[in-house]
């Protein structure tokens, strides 16, 4: 049984297939693992521990050596994909209703997905569209993986009075120590880089499944049809503004369209918000999902979108990524 190859088929699959499973089993059978011990332990209430675990392998893979290679370009995209996901974020806090949502959809899943993308689809498309100075900037958008941006998006919002819960100091370096910790060892040894990075693969079914368990089916029937729809705004948003923006500075604007994903470990990301502060604890349940949701549908609509925007700029004479790598610039200087 091809179990592993049928989850790697699927978009998100190692995420959403297990959060859906358990969430159907919480709806129809809750108390089947809730039986103590190390079962329940894993499978019901080790979300915290587990996410925490996965954090920490995260940020060993973030290389502050490499970190300067590509920094413009990488500092752009992170800034590009962080200000585009905060706008729409903000602008739902001040528009949301009485249940705490916009349009359906949970203002906090709205930033998680918005300002995360994926970075193995980011490093398909640039291998494919891009030059090694833009494949060389994944080093730098690691620093979008995890909680980070989002609570600083949450925080700077709190300051301004849009929203309610405001971080403590304590929490917030709660939050970021793992993170902190394993980029730290990560950087100490590249070994332990390595070691750590296939925790961090396997790791995620086991979280995803423990976070299913938290979730009703009603919350899934809820949140799906928001899910998409935040899909759908992280791709034409986000991506729309990093082919913008990059187009303007006259980099490759196919690079900055590549940012216009959710990656799957944003799933994790309103739960270890909501461990921070509990005002966003309300909406943890739909925001999971929905964040689940736009993972898939933006593994599935981003390539197609960049092929659109790729024939768009073959159908205007410009050659990828020749036009657009160091050297044809620097012969454009001269000339």
């Amino acid at each position: 049984m091809k179990i592993k190859q049928t989850l790697d088929r699927i978009p998100g699959g190692m995420m959403v297939v297990p959060l859906l499973l358990a969430a159907t089993l919480n709806t129809f059978a809750p108390d089947l693992l809730r039986i103590g011990n190390f079962t329940q332990a894993l499978f019901v209430d080790g979300a915290g521990v587990l996410i925490a675990l996965f954090l920490l392998c995260t940020g060993a893979q973030i290389n502050l050596r490499n970190v300067g290679v590509s920094l413009g370009k990488g500092a752009t995209l992170l800034g590009t994909k962080w200000l585009f996901g905060a706008t729409v974020g903000l602008i739902a806090y001040m528009f949301a209703g009485d249940n705490g949502l916009w349009l359906g959809l949970a203002p906090i899943a709205i930033i998680a997905a918005m300002t995360n993308s994926n970075g193995g689809l980011y490093v398909a498309l640039v291998g494919q569209y891009g030059d090694k100075t833009d494949r060389a900037d994944y080093s730098l958008l690691a620093l979008n993986d995890g909680p980070f941006f989002t609570m600083v998006a949450l925080s700077i919002f709190g300051a301004m009075g849009f929203v309610d819960g405001m971080f403590s100091f304590v929490s917030f370096i709660s939050v970021l120590l793992p993170i902190i910790v394993g980029m730290v060892l990560g950087n100490l040894d590249e070994e332990m880089r390595d070691f750590l990075n296939t925790g961090s693969s396997m790791l995620i079914p086991f979280f995803a499944f423990a976070l299913g368990m938290g979730i009703d089916f009603a919350s899934i029937i809820e949140g799906g049809l928001g899910g998409i729809i935040l899909g759908l705004l992280t791709v034409f948003v986000t991506g729309t503004g990093g082919y913008f923006v990059f187009k303007a500075l006259k980099w490759n604007p196919i690079v900055g369209a590549s940012e216009g994903s959710t990656a799957g470990n944003a799933v994790a990301t309103p739960a270890a918000i909501a461990a921070a502060s509990a005002s966003f604890a309300q909406n943890v349940d739909i925001a999971t999902v929905q964040v689940a949701a736009s993972t898939v549908t933006t593994a599935i609509l981003l390539p197609l979108y960049v092929a659109f925007l790729v024939k768009h700029l073959e159908r205007k004479g410009v050659r990828l990524p020749e036009d657009f790598s160091v050297e044809s610039q620097r012969e454009s200087v001269s000339k």
